[in-house]
């Protein structure tokens, strides 16, 4: 057995010799002329910041080679009597060298302490990022990374003397790769926090994880509205938006434009209903009509022309969709050549018309409205000077995906400086993101501490020519959008 000091207790401070009649007794006893037991407490490690503070005994003893489970009290025969005598009763001068002892020995504990805690202060802050490096939304993934690291760049990557690292996980696209990406980068890699998420069926998969382990998780894509609403957590923040933050206002908003009708059209998944129920919701609330609902399946949907048909003859006068990448060029090219352009009114979540591909839909694009949080046209100091830096590194316009990972850079690193640097306490971090706010390219940017979802600006915007390529201009701005709870109690 091994003797090992761990916190408050007994501490052994000199060479052991026990007779065989030895008995176990309480601190603070003698044992001969050669051990005392100190009944001082000295800081408890886990205070001090440290995991474990180790006292030597004497110089240079190991106080790990002790090979007793206790201290323990001799019963010495008086050499005069032939009477055992309990050394336990201390005379005064005893009692005052061991209050010196005392003394010592937590002096030593705390400058133990005080080392730990500064080595720790020293060591790295370890970010994951879970991102799809791969897979179906690996374009999206690649967009973000870029832009986390232009963020850390240009915010600064050290924070209290200490340095920020990146960890970096794939997930794949996959719900199971991402859930097994996070328990990676948590167990293994001991992250402080956890950044990104595209997909909200990855999101959905690592929630409860998360949650249980109460690591920060902040979602810079994936907008499931429960993650922010019934399935909220202390520990999940999202800076990008939610599916109902993007369209609640723009149901209203077009019924106000005149429309009278509208035609649905989405994937059938969760974002895809999400988005429409919510529209819905608020159009017909303003009076508009629903004439027709489509919903194609996701992953499998080649040709649009069949939704496209029942869209047409519903006789709408507006048809609101949700698609975003490879499937909304394909969708606004069929858009153009089916026949309704010009006729009907096309409109959405503004991912139809993103900047990282309106380029490629050109003139089949011209006339689309759309919601979005971001939009490389909004007209500010502060997006003007982000996408100047931004092409002269990527020669490309940023794109919303961008700007959310660029933000949650500045959202953490102005996070840490409010702590210190100091990333032991995850409540204390996360209510530092709550507090911070700034003025970004998306303009006003705040966490609400009622949800743990983004308060920003939505911006109506229609895609128009300019010059020889098209691009979005900003036609309506709704300020500080804000989610109801929606289930959500923290």
């Amino acid at each position: 057995m091994r003797l090992a000091r761990d916190g408050p207790g007994p501490l052994p401070c000199g060479p052991v010799r026990l007779p065989r009649n030895a008995e176990p007794v309480r601190s603070g006893a003698t044992i001969g002329n050669g051990v005392c037991a100190l009944s001082t407490r000295i800081p408890d490690a886990s205070r001090a910041g440290a995991s474990h503070v180790r006292s030597t005994t004497q110089a240079g003893q190991n106080p790990d080679s002790f090979d007793m489970p206790s201290v323990v009290r001799a019963k010495m025969p008086n050499r005069h009597t032939g009477i055992r005598r309990d050394r336990s009763r201390e005379t005064e001068g005893e009692s005052i060298m061991n209050g010196k002892r005392n003394m010592v020995a937590a002096l030593a504990a705390a400058l133990l302490a005080g080392a730990a805690a500064t080595a720790s202060a020293q060591s790295d802050i370890k970010i994951g990022v879970l991102l799809p490096y791969s897979g179906v939304f690996g374009g999206l993934g690649k967009d973000q990374d870029i832009s986390l690291e232009m963020g850390f760049d240009d915010l600064g990557r050290e924070v209290a003397g200490r340095n920020i690292t990146l960890v970096k996980a794939d997930t794949e696209s996959k719900p199971t790769a991402g859930l097994a990406a996070i328990k990676a980068l948590i167990l293994r890699d001991k992250v402080d926090m956890v950044v990104g998420i595209i997909s909200s069926a990855v999101a959905g998969a690592v929630r409860d994880y998360v949650h249980g382990s109460k690591t920060p998780l902040l979602i810079t894509n994936a907008g499931n509205d429960p993650l922010t609403g019934e399935l909220c957590s202390p520990w999940i923040l999202r800076t990008s938006f939610s599916n109902s933050q993007i369209n609640r206002d723009m149901g209203p908003y077009m019924a106000g434009q005149g429309y009278k009708s509208a035609f649905l059209m989405a994937f059938d998944y969760a974002a895809g209903h999400q988005m429409m129920d919510t529209f819905k919701a608020g159009f017909t609330a303003a009076g508009g009509t629903i004439a027709g609902e489509a919903y194609p399946p996701l992953g499998e949907t080649k040709d649009f022309g069949p939704y496209l048909a029942q869209a047409k003859a519903a006789n709408p006068d507006l048809v609101y969709v949700f698609f975003a990448g490879g499937p909304a060029i394909k969708f606004t090219k069929e858009w153009g050549a089916f026949g309704m352009k010009g006729e009907v009114q096309l409109a959405g979540a503004g991912w139809l018309n993103s900047a990282l591909y309106v380029k490629k839909q050109g003139a089949d694009a011209l006339g689309t409205l759309g919601a979005l949080n971001y939009y490389p046209s909004i007209d500010t100091p502060e997006n003007k000077a982000f996408q100047e830096q931004f092409r002269a590194k990527h020669g490309r316009d940023a794109s919303e995906f961008g700007v959310a990972a660029y933000d949650t850079a500045r959202l953490i690193v102005s996070a840490l400086e409010a702590t210190g640097g100091n990333t032991d306490d995850k409540a204390a971090l996360v209510k530092a993101m709550h507090e911070v706010e700034f003025t970004g390219p998306r303009g006003p940017f705040r966490i609400d501490p009622k949800t743990n979802n983004v308060i920003q600006n939505i911006y109506v915007a229609q895609i128009e020519e300019q010059g020889d390529t098209v691009g979005a201009v900003i036609r309506h701005t709704f300020p500080n959008v804000q989610d109801p709870p929606m289930g959500c109690t923290l």
